[in-house]
Protein backbone atom coordinates (compact mmCIF):
# COMPACT_ATOMS: atom_id res chain seq x y z
CA UNK A 1 0.00 0.00 0.00
CA UNK A 2 1.38 3.25 -0.97
CA UNK A 3 1.08 5.92 1.06
CA UNK A 4 1.31 8.86 -1.69
CA UNK A 5 4.69 10.42 -0.59
CA UNK A 6 7.02 7.53 -0.47
CA UNK A 7 8.75 8.93 -3.04
CA UNK A 8 9.54 12.37 -1.03
CA UNK A 9 12.99 13.28 0.94
CA UNK A 10 12.38 13.67 4.44
CA UNK A 11 13.15 17.16 4.64
CA UNK A 12 10.56 19.05 7.55
CA UNK A 13 8.38 20.49 5.08
CA UNK A 14 7.77 17.13 3.88
CA UNK A 15 7.77 15.03 7.47
CA UNK A 16 4.65 17.52 8.02
CA UNK A 17 3.13 16.82 4.89
CA UNK A 18 3.78 13.18 5.41
CA UNK A 19 2.33 13.39 8.87
CA UNK A 20 -0.65 15.42 7.67
CA UNK A 21 -1.41 12.61 4.66
CA UNK A 22 -0.62 9.58 7.42
CA UNK A 23 -3.93 11.71 9.32
CA UNK A 24 -5.93 11.71 5.87
CA UNK A 25 -5.42 7.69 5.62
CA UNK A 26 -6.37 7.45 9.13
CA UNK A 27 -9.53 9.47 8.23
CA UNK A 28 -10.10 7.14 4.62
CA UNK A 29 -9.99 3.96 6.77
CA UNK A 30 -12.65 5.14 9.38
CA UNK A 31 -15.11 6.39 6.69
CA UNK A 32 -14.33 2.99 4.49
CA UNK A 33 -14.64 0.67 7.35
CA UNK A 34 -18.33 2.80 7.99
CA UNK A 35 -20.11 2.63 4.35
CA UNK A 36 -21.31 -0.75 4.50
CA UNK A 37 -24.23 1.07 6.90
CA UNK A 38 -25.03 2.77 3.08
CA UNK A 39 -24.49 -0.85 1.11
CA UNK A 40 -24.88 -0.17 -2.65
CA UNK A 41 -25.92 -2.00 -5.69
CA UNK A 42 -24.75 -2.46 -9.82
CA UNK A 43 -22.02 0.27 -9.32
CA UNK A 44 -19.60 0.18 -12.15
CA UNK A 45 -16.08 -0.75 -11.87
CA UNK A 46 -14.72 2.67 -12.18
CA UNK A 47 -17.31 4.38 -10.05
CA UNK A 48 -15.67 2.60 -7.03
CA UNK A 49 -12.73 4.70 -5.24
CA UNK A 50 -10.32 1.42 -3.54
CA UNK A 51 -6.44 1.79 -3.74
CA UNK A 52 -4.39 -1.96 -4.00
CA UNK A 53 -7.51 -3.59 -5.46
CA UNK A 54 -7.41 -7.55 -5.00
CA UNK A 55 -9.94 -9.95 -6.82
CA UNK A 56 -10.84 -13.01 -5.87
CA UNK A 57 -12.87 -15.34 -8.74
CA UNK A 58 -14.22 -18.06 -6.33
CA UNK A 59 -15.49 -21.38 -8.39
CA UNK A 60 -17.85 -22.05 -5.34
CA UNK A 61 -19.97 -19.32 -5.60
CA UNK A 62 -19.53 -18.19 -8.74
CA UNK A 63 -18.60 -14.53 -7.68
CA UNK A 64 -15.49 -12.17 -7.61
CA UNK A 65 -14.77 -10.70 -4.23
CA UNK A 66 -12.96 -7.66 -4.35
CA UNK A 67 -11.10 -6.02 -1.16
CA UNK A 68 -8.11 -3.80 -1.04
CA UNK A 69 -7.28 -0.91 1.66
CA UNK A 70 -9.99 -0.23 4.03
CA UNK A 71 -10.73 -3.83 4.38
CA UNK A 72 -13.98 -3.93 2.91
CA UNK A 73 -15.35 -5.72 0.28
CA UNK A 74 -17.34 -6.02 -2.89
CA UNK A 75 -18.67 -8.73 -4.71
CA UNK A 76 -19.90 -9.03 -8.51
CA UNK A 77 -21.10 -11.83 -10.88
CA UNK A 78 -19.51 -10.40 -13.81
CA UNK A 79 -16.79 -7.39 -13.34
CA UNK A 80 -19.16 -5.36 -14.07
CA UNK A 81 -21.63 -4.15 -11.33
CA UNK A 82 -20.54 -4.42 -7.86
CA UNK A 83 -22.28 -4.79 -4.52
CA UNK A 84 -21.00 -3.04 -1.55
CA UNK A 85 -19.03 -2.47 0.46
CA UNK A 86 -19.28 -5.08 2.79
CA UNK A 87 -17.83 -5.21 6.47
CA UNK A 88 -15.51 -8.75 6.82
CA UNK A 89 -12.45 -8.45 8.94
CA UNK A 90 -13.39 -8.42 12.50
CA UNK A 91 -9.85 -8.09 14.70
CA UNK A 92 -9.33 -8.39 18.36
CA UNK A 93 -9.46 -5.72 20.09
CA UNK A 94 -7.11 -6.82 22.76
CA UNK A 95 -4.47 -7.69 20.29
CA UNK A 96 -1.61 -4.89 19.46
CA UNK A 97 -3.76 -3.92 16.91
CA UNK A 98 -6.11 -2.31 19.34
CA UNK A 99 -9.75 -1.23 19.07
CA UNK A 100 -9.69 0.36 15.35
CA UNK A 101 -6.73 -0.42 12.93
CA UNK A 102 -6.09 0.88 9.87
CA UNK A 103 -6.26 -1.47 7.16
CA UNK A 104 -4.57 -1.49 3.97
CA UNK A 105 -3.84 -3.58 1.20
CA UNK A 106 -6.17 -6.58 1.74
CA UNK A 107 -6.14 -9.89 -0.06
CA UNK A 108 -8.05 -13.24 -0.23
CA UNK A 109 -6.56 -16.65 -1.07
CA UNK A 110 -8.46 -19.52 -0.70
CA UNK A 111 -6.09 -22.55 0.91
CA UNK A 112 -7.68 -25.85 1.68
CA UNK A 113 -11.05 -25.36 1.60
CA UNK A 114 -10.27 -21.74 4.12
CA UNK A 115 -10.20 -18.52 3.10
CA UNK A 116 -7.91 -16.32 4.08
CA UNK A 117 -7.91 -12.24 4.46
CA UNK A 118 -3.62 -11.54 4.17
CA UNK A 119 -3.52 -7.34 4.91
CA UNK A 120 -1.44 -4.95 6.64
CA UNK A 121 -3.03 -3.49 10.16
CA UNK A 122 -1.62 -0.40 11.71
CA UNK A 123 -1.90 0.34 15.54
CA UNK A 124 -1.57 4.22 15.31
CA UNK A 125 -0.97 4.16 19.57
CA UNK A 126 1.92 2.43 19.40
CA UNK A 127 5.13 4.43 18.34
CA UNK A 128 8.13 1.55 17.62
CA UNK A 129 10.40 3.96 16.23
CA UNK A 130 11.99 7.18 14.91
CA UNK A 131 13.97 7.58 12.81
CA UNK A 132 14.98 10.83 10.29
CA UNK A 133 12.29 12.62 12.79
CA UNK A 134 10.04 11.00 11.57
CA UNK A 135 7.73 8.61 13.82
CA UNK A 136 6.92 5.01 12.69
CA UNK A 137 3.78 3.52 14.25
CA UNK A 138 2.94 -0.61 15.00
CA UNK A 139 2.74 -1.76 11.54
CA UNK A 140 2.23 -5.45 10.46
CA UNK A 141 1.06 -7.63 8.00
CA UNK A 142 -1.29 -10.36 9.26
CA UNK A 143 -3.37 -13.08 8.36
CA UNK A 144 -7.67 -13.44 9.37
CA UNK A 145 -9.52 -16.60 7.93
CA UNK A 146 -12.84 -17.70 7.13
CA UNK A 147 -14.75 -20.74 6.18
CA UNK A 148 -16.96 -18.56 3.49
CA UNK A 149 -15.23 -15.79 0.51
CA UNK A 150 -17.55 -13.30 1.91
CA UNK A 151 -16.66 -13.92 5.70
CA UNK A 152 -16.24 -12.63 8.30
CA UNK A 153 -12.64 -13.46 8.81
CA UNK A 154 -11.50 -14.13 12.13
CA UNK A 155 -7.87 -13.93 13.80
CA UNK A 156 -6.69 -17.42 14.22
CA UNK A 157 -3.77 -18.44 17.12
CA UNK A 158 -0.52 -16.22 16.57
CA UNK A 159 -0.85 -12.78 17.81
CA UNK A 160 1.55 -12.23 15.20
CA UNK A 161 3.18 -13.12 12.27
CA UNK A 162 6.14 -10.51 12.29
CA UNK A 163 9.02 -9.11 14.58
CA UNK A 164 7.19 -5.92 16.63
CA UNK A 165 9.93 -3.22 16.06
CA UNK A 166 9.68 -3.45 12.48
CA UNK A 167 7.14 -2.19 10.25
CA UNK A 168 6.01 -4.39 7.32
CA UNK A 169 3.16 -4.43 5.21
CA UNK A 170 1.32 -5.96 2.28
CA UNK A 171 1.83 -9.33 2.47
CA UNK A 172 0.77 -11.91 -0.13
CA UNK A 173 0.90 -15.70 -0.57
CA UNK A 174 2.73 -18.28 -2.00
CA UNK A 175 2.66 -22.07 -1.85
CA UNK A 176 6.23 -23.96 -2.75
CA UNK A 177 7.04 -27.32 -2.66
CA UNK A 178 3.72 -27.70 -0.64
CA UNK A 179 4.91 -25.32 1.63
CA UNK A 180 3.02 -22.21 2.20
CA UNK A 181 4.93 -17.99 2.75
CA UNK A 182 3.94 -15.03 2.84
CA UNK A 183 5.84 -12.29 0.84
CA UNK A 184 6.06 -9.16 2.09
CA UNK A 185 7.61 -5.57 2.62
CA UNK A 186 10.29 -4.29 5.23
CA UNK A 187 8.86 -0.52 4.78
CA UNK A 188 11.48 1.86 4.03
CA UNK A 189 10.33 4.31 6.37
CA UNK A 190 12.54 2.85 9.05
CA UNK A 191 15.50 1.33 6.62
CA UNK A 192 15.45 3.70 4.36
CA UNK A 193 15.64 0.99 1.79
CA UNK A 194 12.77 -0.96 1.90
CA UNK A 195 12.88 -4.51 1.04
CA UNK A 196 11.12 -7.32 -0.16
CA UNK A 197 11.00 -10.39 2.09
CA UNK A 198 9.50 -13.71 3.00
CA UNK A 199 8.32 -16.34 5.50
CA UNK A 200 7.45 -19.33 6.10
CA UNK A 201 3.91 -20.28 7.43
CA UNK A 202 2.45 -22.31 9.75
CA UNK A 203 0.68 -25.72 7.59
CA UNK A 204 -2.82 -23.80 8.30
CA UNK A 205 -1.19 -20.38 7.69
CA UNK A 206 -2.22 -19.78 12.03
CA UNK A 207 1.34 -18.31 12.04
CA UNK A 208 5.39 -18.50 11.05
CA UNK A 209 7.97 -20.17 10.82
CA UNK A 210 11.56 -19.82 11.85
CA UNK A 211 12.87 -16.26 10.35
CA UNK A 212 11.85 -14.26 7.15
CA UNK A 213 14.72 -14.22 4.36
CA UNK A 214 15.94 -11.24 2.20
CA UNK A 215 14.59 -11.62 -1.63
CA UNK A 216 16.10 -7.71 -2.80
CA UNK A 217 16.24 -4.55 -1.77
CA UNK A 218 14.47 -1.07 -3.41
CA UNK A 219 17.86 -0.25 -4.58
CA UNK A 220 18.39 -3.19 -6.45
CA UNK A 221 15.94 -2.00 -9.20
CA UNK A 222 16.60 -0.55 -12.34
CA UNK A 223 13.51 1.21 -13.19
CA UNK A 224 13.07 3.00 -9.67
CA UNK A 225 14.06 6.38 -9.06
CA UNK A 226 14.38 9.95 -7.39
CA UNK A 227 16.55 12.38 -6.48
CA UNK A 228 18.35 12.44 -3.16
CA UNK A 229 19.04 15.88 -1.26
CA UNK A 230 21.67 16.50 -3.31
CA UNK A 231 19.91 16.33 -5.85
CA UNK A 232 21.78 13.32 -7.41
CA UNK A 233 19.47 10.49 -9.29
CA UNK A 234 19.39 7.58 -7.11
CA UNK A 235 16.80 4.05 -7.02
CA UNK A 236 13.46 4.95 -5.50
CA UNK A 237 13.49 3.45 -1.40
CA UNK A 238 10.43 1.86 -1.85
CA UNK A 239 8.83 -1.46 -2.25
CA UNK A 240 5.71 -2.18 -2.58
CA UNK A 241 2.40 -4.42 -3.64
CA UNK A 242 4.21 -7.89 -4.48
CA UNK A 243 2.29 -10.34 -6.07
CA UNK A 244 3.80 -13.79 -7.34
CA UNK A 245 3.02 -15.58 -10.65
CA UNK A 246 4.10 -18.49 -12.50
CA UNK A 247 4.21 -18.25 -16.79
CA UNK A 248 2.87 -21.29 -18.80
CA UNK A 249 6.41 -21.68 -19.44
CA UNK A 250 7.07 -22.28 -15.49
CA UNK A 251 8.93 -19.10 -14.90
CA UNK A 252 8.54 -17.48 -11.56
CA UNK A 253 8.13 -14.03 -11.24
CA UNK A 254 6.93 -11.08 -9.22
CA UNK A 255 5.37 -7.88 -10.02
CA UNK A 256 5.75 -4.97 -7.67
CA UNK A 257 5.89 -1.37 -7.54
CA UNK A 258 7.93 1.80 -6.48
CA UNK A 259 7.91 5.07 -7.68
CA UNK A 260 9.55 6.96 -10.63
CA UNK A 261 10.05 10.36 -9.18
CA UNK A 262 6.49 11.35 -8.70
CA UNK A 263 5.12 8.59 -10.88
CA UNK A 264 3.76 5.23 -9.01
CA UNK A 265 4.49 2.61 -10.92
CA UNK A 266 4.94 -1.06 -11.95
CA UNK A 267 7.56 -3.46 -12.65
CA UNK A 268 8.54 -6.91 -12.81
CA UNK A 269 11.14 -9.42 -11.53
CA UNK A 270 12.43 -13.09 -11.82
CA UNK A 271 13.73 -16.00 -9.62
CA UNK A 272 16.99 -17.25 -11.43
CA UNK A 273 16.23 -20.18 -9.52
CA UNK A 274 12.72 -20.77 -9.86
CA UNK A 275 12.33 -20.87 -6.20
CA UNK A 276 11.22 -17.70 -3.82
CA UNK A 277 14.59 -17.74 -2.32
CA UNK A 278 16.13 -15.79 -6.01
CA UNK A 279 18.52 -14.60 -6.63
CA UNK A 280 16.29 -12.10 -8.26
CA UNK A 281 16.93 -10.34 -11.42
CA UNK A 282 15.39 -7.09 -12.34
CA UNK A 283 13.59 -6.06 -16.02
CA UNK A 284 14.97 -2.67 -16.92
CA UNK A 285 11.66 -1.33 -18.09
CA UNK A 286 8.50 -1.14 -15.86
CA UNK A 287 5.51 -3.61 -17.03
CA UNK A 288 2.72 -0.55 -16.59
CA UNK A 289 2.42 2.73 -17.72
CA UNK A 290 2.84 5.88 -14.88
CA UNK A 291 0.45 5.88 -12.58
CA UNK A 292 -0.72 2.34 -12.69
CA UNK A 293 0.06 0.23 -9.11
CA UNK A 294 -0.13 -2.06 -6.49
CA UNK A 295 -0.86 -5.20 -9.26
CA UNK A 296 -2.57 -8.38 -8.85
CA UNK A 297 -3.67 -11.21 -11.14
CA UNK A 298 -6.69 -13.34 -11.71
CA UNK A 299 -8.32 -15.78 -13.92
CA UNK A 300 -11.93 -15.04 -14.58
CA UNK A 301 -14.45 -17.86 -14.74
CA UNK A 302 -13.88 -18.15 -18.75
CA UNK A 303 -10.15 -18.56 -18.12
CA UNK A 304 -9.03 -15.01 -19.36
CA UNK A 305 -5.83 -13.89 -17.08
CA UNK A 306 -6.59 -10.10 -15.73
CA UNK A 307 -4.36 -7.84 -13.97
CA UNK A 308 -6.23 -5.80 -11.16
CA UNK A 309 -4.31 -2.34 -10.65
CA UNK A 310 -5.36 1.13 -9.45
CA UNK A 311 -4.92 4.73 -11.35
CA UNK A 312 -3.21 6.63 -9.12
CA UNK A 313 -3.75 10.37 -10.16
CA UNK A 314 -3.97 14.35 -7.77
CA UNK A 315 -6.99 16.07 -8.51
CA UNK A 316 -7.20 19.74 -8.57
CA UNK A 317 -7.32 20.06 -4.85
CA UNK A 318 -4.26 18.23 -4.56
CA UNK A 319 -5.66 14.94 -3.56
CA UNK A 320 -4.77 11.34 -4.59
CA UNK A 321 -7.71 9.61 -6.31
CA UNK A 322 -7.40 5.67 -6.77
CA UNK A 323 -9.85 3.69 -9.13
CA UNK A 324 -9.64 0.18 -9.65
CA UNK A 325 -8.92 -0.88 -13.11
CA UNK A 326 -8.08 -4.32 -15.25
CA UNK A 327 -5.65 -5.14 -17.95
CA UNK A 328 -5.24 -8.59 -20.49
CA UNK A 329 -2.12 -10.37 -19.69
CA UNK A 330 -0.32 -12.59 -21.54
CA UNK A 331 1.47 -15.41 -19.73
CA UNK A 332 2.22 -17.52 -22.77
CA UNK A 333 6.12 -16.88 -23.12
CA UNK A 334 8.90 -16.53 -20.18
CA UNK A 335 7.99 -12.77 -19.97
CA UNK A 336 4.58 -11.40 -18.52
CA UNK A 337 3.17 -9.37 -20.55
CA UNK A 338 0.27 -6.78 -19.71
CA UNK A 339 -1.82 -5.50 -22.65
CA UNK A 340 -5.40 -3.44 -23.03
CA UNK A 341 -7.24 -2.27 -20.46
CA UNK A 342 -10.16 -4.84 -20.28
CA UNK A 343 -13.87 -3.33 -20.19
CA UNK A 344 -16.16 -5.93 -18.52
Amino acid sequence: MDLGFKHINMTTNNRLVLSFFVSFMWTLNVNAQRANFNMRENIPLDSITLSDPCILADKGTNTYYMTGTGGLLWKSKNLREWTGPLRVAQTNPNSWMGKKPMIWAAELHEYKGKYYFFATFTNRDIKIDTVRGNIIERRASHILVSNKAEGPYVPMKDPEYLPSHMPTLDGTFWVEDGKPYMIYCYEWLQNWNGTMEMIELKPDLSGSVGKSKLLFRASDSPWSREKDEMGNIVPNKVTDGPWIFKTKTGRLGMIWTSWIYNAYTQGVAYSESGKLEGPWSHQKEPITAPDFGHGMMFRTFNGKLLMSVHSHRVDKNGRYIRIPHLFEVDDSGDNLKVGKRFIP
